[in-house]
């Protein structure tokens, strides 16, 4: 089966789940392809799929993330020890773990090719992330608390983990139990990642983008909750501090020296 025919199978699938989606025009350009796939694997709720889905969905996947080319960490210069700067997807990351700045419904975003890391990971990990997400919050039987974190299989990213934690939403001014909360983000995530023995964590600038918490600030708690983490707490794991925007790069550049 070519990338082509594996394209047109998970669209006719996911296209056939939904009755109101019958007749629904598919473009014959391969990339408006690629973007309704995404699409429809973003709104999709989950929900049990075939094997034959996801054997065919994970061979396609991990040929995306092949030709978006894999970031190993051994490739990046430490800005100090233990720790790097990294800017670009985090998704290319072949990290052990990788921090999702998540909602409260950890289901992630369904929002069709949002441009948010939540719906990024999601994308790219495939539908048994959502899948899994749901089973775990099921079982927990309530929205997930702000400032606490959960490790989930990466499935299809070249990473091993997903850590997906819930930052505070700025609706007004910044106040000092947001920065706290944010502060418990970061912690939450690394101890979870010294328990599970991982070696290295990337994380992502959690709460800046659509819960719009200021930026300098954020990275101000991040390199500083980190750098006392690394201090106090033996086998700490690596962090990887991974920015996308050229702000943010010149931030946590003044922050680390």
């Amino acid at each position: 089966m070519t990338d082509k025919d594996r394209l047109d199978y998970l669209i006719n699938y996911l296209t056939n789940e939904r009755k109101d989606l019958e007749g629904l025009n598919i473009p014959g350009d391969q990339t408006e392809k690629r973007k309704l796939l995404r699409s429809l694997m973003n709104v999709r709720m989950p929900e049990p799929v075939s094997e034959e889905f996801l054997k065919i969905q994970d061979e396609y996947l991990r040929g995306i993330n092949r030709e978006k080319g894999e970031v190993s960490v051994e490739e990046l210069t430490p800005v100090e020890e233990g720790i790097y700067l990294w800017q670009g997807d985090i998704t290319r990351l072949a990290a052990d773990a990788i921090v999702n700045a998540a909602n409260s419904q950890m289901l992630g975003c369904f929002i069709p090719c949002h441009g948010c890391i939540d719906n990024v990971i999601h994308s790219y990990a495939g539908v048994q992330l959502r899948l899994e997400c749901a089973e775990i919050m099921k079982r927990q039987g309530h929205k997930e608390p702000i400032g606490r974190a959960k490790l989930i299989h990466a499935y299809n990213l070249p990473c091993k983990y997903v850590i997906h934690t819930v930052g505070p939403m700025i609706t007004g001014e910044l106040r000092k139990k947001d920065c706290e909360l944010l502060a418990s983000c970061y912690s939450s995530c690394l101890e979870l990642a010294r328990i599970h023995k991982l070696k290295n964590i990337a994380f992502c600038c959690i709460s800046t983008g659509e819960f719009r918490f200021p930026q300098r600030k954020a990275a101000e708690i991040a390199v500083e909750t980190v750098k006392k983490y690394r201090r106090d707490v033996k086998g700490c794991p690596e962090v990887i501090f991974n920015v996308f925007k050229d702000s943010d790069y010149s931030i946590y550049r003044e922050l680390l020296g």
